[in-house]
């Protein structure tokens, strides 16, 4: 067979005589299909259509691939209920060591591919399908293999498209982790939601879209948990157009990121496109260094943009702007003193300046464009309406002098709009449909759309979200920063900080967060949210396939003799992860003398039978302690006969040998002590002074190959990020504790 282009899978309607069509049509030479039970890989670029036959277009499958595609059509075709009934767990398996998984990625023509209606109604009315596969997605984020597959997309479509059946299922709350499955999907591929401009409601199967002035608009509802759901108003498939906005004077936190996936998540379900624009209106706070930092950060969470631009770039249509509001008296020049200024606001009393002539008003923006000394007095005001309710509206600030040296433009203005004034307008400028702004800005939304009225420029809409707020967390990059400049942390990427770097750096998965953002769904509230519930996600992400090593704390460390050991050390090669093959194998020596914790020599009794994991179990014969009553030493035999059933204790061990590798074990504290920081109150007097605590350990020789930023468990310790891998005897392995997402904290010594 020649070497394929593309892949296509192609799901038919069974029962359908145009099957039988298709699977007889006479295709071209250079074409090869190959068929089992309805399914078909046809090798051409494109597929002529066929009614009831739809596509999904699969990333470049080499011919050497041919056998695992087969393969896994026919783990998909097995039966009709192959998928959801009784083969399950063993087509899952199967699928997730195919090769051909991981070609099932772009998946941009999901929306294409439908999967058989008797299929889908049999497998939800037989008793225990969805049990079946809730069981199996307890340990697994997709249905075959780590990425999403044709597996996943069809499992969806025949789910989604089943009807009431599908949502009594989910109210049920009997099935969370295919709840969860089914969310993360249509985040992730919301594609698979458009079918020709018509978007179905998630689950229910019913259309709701409607025509609204010839054109087609949509509501998108997508679930997150009952916390509610993401509505975009006025979302014309195919012309919505987004921008995220971050300000380049510090790293993305994790409040950012719900933003920037909450573009992503619009963008791809109405064909539109995101816009990252770099707010750069402060150039005191600002640097190439964040700009850099931010593009980065935004590459790890997998955000898809489709140009990067600059707030810079429309200072000069920004500064003509202002000229013209002062013309046409919108706007005046304002030399009231800030704190005075702030109280005139708060009280609704009319600055001095505000009825000063255009003559006076265009003499002091000239000198605040030059930066002179009577213009760095000065700022310019908007002129709305000084008795609002909305205190946002009254006379805002459009434009302060700043003398230092812009990060891009350099020296060239002495002038900058504020975000208030520049956000809207640039909004507008280039096309914005819908602005994503999170709910502490709800007052100014006001303000927003008055700036654009008065500019003569087009409203964009504005969708509201809730700000990810933490408990004993800090996200102002103002206070971030002082921890930077005070040598408080490493760096912007400090595990205890909540940037992307930072929580990457400690652990956590993208697929976690974007998985958390899902259960946050489109709610509102300003609730702080507990770290346990994104700890538990990633838990459950990284124990299916993360490896398993053995480590023992240095202080105390007590030596068990087997008087009946080897005489000689001999290995054995184990999995490292014995429920995923993929996690590869280890050596394990064996020897006469071993090492244990002391907390665990602490807990034996004289004759108690105990077992040592991945050995068996041993007898406990003699306990030597010292004048302090410490346990110092033990002596025992195996009973590898024993039962592990019979055992209160299993413990993990390390051989006696010289090829044991030095650890450091880093657990991290909150940099604050208080859940929450009231307005007013100073930071400083609730930092947390000891947030870093390391603890020297043994580790198996096979810790040698650990990779920077690999997750493993140690065996009765909890997950670990490899921070600083092997490099010599000498300097120890740093291993970052994970948060597993238990309040009581892990006790490591």
């Amino acid at each position: 067979m020649q070497r394929w282009n593309r892949l296509f899978l192609c799901v038919f309607s069974k029962g359908n005589s145009d099957i039988k069509r298709a699977h007889t049509q006479s295709y071209p030479t250079n074409h090869h299909s190959i068929s089992f039970s309805g399914f078909s890989i046809i090798s051409d670029k494109r597929l002529c259509s066929y009614p009831n036959m739809a596509a999904v277009e699969v990333s470049p499958c080499p011919a050497r691939h041919e056998l695992e595609a087969q393969k896994f059509l026919q783990n998909l075709a097995v039966g009709t209920a192959s998928i959801l009934k009784i083969p399950l767990r063993k087509a899952f398996d199967a699928c997730q060591t195919d090769d051909f998984c991981r070609y099932a990625r772009d998946l941009e023509s999901a929306a294409a591919c439908q999967i058989d209606e008797l299929l889908t109604r049999y497998a939800l009315e037989e008793a225990g399908c969805c049990s079946l596969a809730d069981a199996y997605l307890l340990k697994h984020t997709y249905l075959a293999g780590d990425f999403i597959s044709a597996v996943d997309i069809a499992i969806w479509v025949g789910l989604a498209g089943s009807g009431q059946r599908w949502e009594s299922l989910k109210k049920s709350k009997n099935f969370p982790n295919l709840v969860r499955w089914f969310n993360l999907v249509s985040l992730q591929y919301a594609d698979v939601l458009i079918k020709n401009n018509t978007i179905t409601d998630l689950g229910l199967g019913k259309s709701i879209a409607a025509k609204v002035k010839g054109k087609e608009r949509a509501n998108r509802h997508v679930g997150g948990n009952g916390k509610g759901v993401l509505e975009l108003k006025n979302a014309v498939v195919g012309k919505v157009r987004l921008r995220f906005a971050p300000e380049p004077s510090g790293y993305l936190h994790i409040g950012h990121s719900k933003a920037a996936l909450l573009n992503q998540h619009f963008a791809q379900e109405f064909k539109g496109k995101v816009i990252v624009r770099f707010d750069d209106t402060n150039p005191a706070k600002e640097s190439n260094d964040f700009v850099v930092n931010i593009l980065k950060d935004i590459e790890t969470l997998g955000i898809e943009y489709d140009e990067v631009t600059y707030t810079s770039d429309y200072f000069p249509k920004l500064m003509k702007m202002a000229e013209e509001s002062i013309i046409q008296g919108k706007a005046y020049v304002d030399d009231t003193p800030r704190e005075q200024m702030q109280k005139e606001r708060m009280d609704g009393t009319e600055s001095r300046c505000r009825n000063n002539s255009t003559e006076e008003n265009m003499k002091l923006w000239k000198e605040m464009s030059a930066g002179s000394d009577r213009g760095l007095q000065c700022c310019l005001r908007g002129k709305l309406d000084m008795q609002d309710p909305n205190k946002s509206l009254r006379d805002p600030v459009y434009y302060r002098c700043n003398p230092i040296p812009h990060h891009r433009v350099g020296s060239t203005y002495k002038i900058y709009p504020t975000y208030d004034f520049a956000c809207p307008i640039v909004d507008a400028l280039t096309g914005v449909t819908h602005a994503l702004r999170s709910s502490e800005y709800h007052d100014r939304n006001a303000q927003y759309h008055r700036i654009q009225e008065d500019m003569g420029l087009p409203t964009v809409e504005i969708y509201e979200f809730s700000r990810l707020n933490f408990v004993y967390t800090l996200l102002s990059k103002r206070k971030l920063a002082w921890f930077v400049d005070h040598g408080m942390v490493e760096g912007w990427d400090d595990p205890r900080f909540p940037t992307v770097q930072g929580i990457v750096r400690r652990g956590l998965t993208i697929e976690a967060l974007i998985e958390f953002v899902v259960y946050q769904g489109g709610s509102k509230n300003l609730n702080l949210v507990e770290w346990d519930k994104l700890w538990t996600i990633n838990k459950k992400q990284i124990d299916r396939y993360c490896p398993r090593h053995t480590a023992v704390i240095e202080q105390g460390r007590v030596v068990l003799t087997l008087t009946d050991g080897p005489e000689k050390p001999f290995v054995r090669i184990i999995p490292r992860h014995k429920m995923f093959e993929g996690a590869g194998q280890k050596t394990t020596t064996y020897t006469r003398q071993i090492w244990i914790d002391s907390v665990d020599a602490k807990s034996i009794s004289i004759d108690e039978e105990i077992t040592l994991m991945d050995w068996g179990n041993a007898i406990v014969k003699e306990i030597m302690k010292d004048e302090n009553d410490c346990v110092v030493q033990l002596t025992g035999v195996l009973h590898l006969e024993g039962s592990v059933k019979t055992t209160k204790l299993k413990l993990t061990w390390l051989p006696e040998t010289s090829e044991l590798v030095n650890l450091s074990l880093v657990e991290f504290d909150y940099l604050i002590t208080k859940k929450k920081v009231d307005e007013g109150e100073d930071f400083l007097d609730v930092l947390n002074e000891n947030t870093r605590k390391e603890t020297a350990a043994l580790g198996d020789s096979n810790m040698r190959n650990l990779r920077h930023g690999e997750v493993l468990q140690l065996e009765r310790k909890g997950y670990f990020r490899c921070d600083v891998p092997f490099v010599g005897p000498s300097n120890p392995i740093v291993l970052f504790a994970i948060p597993d997402g238990r309040q009581q904290k892990r006790a490591l010594m």
